[in-house]
C-alpha cells in the first residue's frame, strides 16, 4: 500500500491559521503530503486559564490533543465525538477521519499511509497557535500515533496509545480474523464501504511499514503513555506488554481492569486521567 521507502513521510502543505482571539469550532478539509483530502475538526476548549476542579493543576490554552480513532470510526462517530468532549475540558481538541473513512477522500491502508493524516492534523494544531501537542491513538489509530512520532521526531510533546497492536498481521483472536476477512477479500471491502463507511484499499502493504514495536524505541524523549485493558478482545496483554518493554524508562503501562477495547471501552473517567497525565508531561 505505501507509494515510498518505508518509514518515509513526507511533509502536509497545511497553512497556518490566522490568530483571531478566542474562536469557535472550525471544520475543514486538510491535504496530506500525498493529495488526500482529511476532514477535519478543531474544538478549542472550554477554558484557556483556569484551575481544574478536580486537580490541584491548571488547564491550558497551550496544548491541544490530536485525537486518532480507531479502523471504522470517523470524527463523527458519538464515540469519537466523547472521547472529544472530554479532552476539551483540559485543552483544545483537533478531531479528523482517517482516509477512507467518513467524509475524508482516498481509501484506508488500515495504519500504513495514514501517518499522513495525522501528520497534517498535527501540522495544523502547531499553525492554529498551540505550542504543546499531544496525540492521543485509539487501535489502529494507536498503532498511528507511535509510528508517526517515531518518524517524525520533535513533532509532539507526548504520545498517548490507548488498545494498540505490537505487531502487524495479527490472528490470535476472533475479532482479529474477521478484520482480516474485511481487509482482504472482496466482499468484506464491500461490507467495509457500504457497511461500515469504510472504503478499503485493495493492495497489500509494499514495502511493508514500521511496526509499532519497532516505532516505540525511536519516540523518546517524548513521554509515551501506553494503556490497554485486561479484557481486551482485539489484542491480549502480550501487546502492550512488548510496546511497554521497548519504551523502556520513557514509557509507562497502564493495564486497565475490567477494560475492553478502544474507544467504545474507554470511560470518562479514564479519559479524565489520560488527560490529566498529558497536561503534566507534554512540553
Amino acid at each position: 500500500m505505501s507509494n515510498g521507502p518505508a518509514g518515509h513521510v513526507e511533509r502536509s502543505t497545511v497553512r497556518p491559521y490566522p490568530e483571531t482571539g478566542r474562536r469557535g469550532p472550525i471544520r475543514t478539509f486538510l491535504c496530506t503530503a500525498d493529495g488526500v483530502p482529511v476532514d477535519s475538526v478543531y474544538d478549542p476548549g472550554t477554558v484557556v486559564y483556569e484551575r481544574h476542579p478536580y486537580t490541584s493543576r491548571t488547564r491550558s490554552g497551550d496544548l491541544v490533543f490530536v485525537v486518532a480513532h480507531g479502523f471504522t470510526g470517523d470524527a463523527d462517530r458519538p464515540h469519537v465525538r466523547r472521547v472529544a468532549g472530554v479532552l476539551r475540558g483540559y485543552g483544545a481538541v483537533v478531531t479528523f477521519s482517517f482516509r477512507g473513512h467518513g467524509r475524508s477522500g482516498g481509501r484506508s491502508t488500515v495504519g500504513d499511509r495514514e501517518v499522513l493524516d495525522l501528520a497534517a492534523a498535527v501540522e495544523w494544531a502547531r499553525g492554529l497557535g498551540h505550542t504543546r501537542v499531544a496525540t492521543v491513538g485509539f487501535s489502529m489509530g494507536g498503532s498511528v500515533v507511535l509510528r508517526h512520532a517515531a518518524l517524525n521526531p520533535g513533532t509532539v510533546d507526548a504520545v498517548v496509545s490507548v488498545s494498540a497492536p505490537a505487531r502487524w498481521y495479527y490472528r490470535g483472536t476472533a475479532p482479529m480474523r474477521r478484520v482480516h476477512w474485511l481487509v482482504t477479500r472482496p466482499e468484506g471491502r464491500l461490507v467495509g464501504r457500504y457497511g461500515l463507511r469504510t472504503r478499503i484499499h485493495h493492495r497489500e502493504w509494499d514495502p511493508v511499514p514500521l511496526s509499532p514495536v519497532e516505532s516505540v524505541p525511536r519516540i523518546a524523549p517524548a513521554p509515551l503513555l501506553i494503556v490497554h485493558g485486561d479484557r481486551d478482545g482485539y489484542f491480549p496483554l502480550d501487546h502492550p506488554r512488548m510496546l511497554a518493554e521497548a519504551a523502556g524508562d520513557h514509557g509507562e503501562l497502564w493495564v486497565e481492569p475490567g477494560m475492553g477495547h478502544a474507544e467504545h471501552a474507554a470511560e470518562d473517567a479514564l479519559l479524565g486521567r489520560i488527560a490529566d497525565w498529558v497536561s503534566t508531561r507534554a512540553g
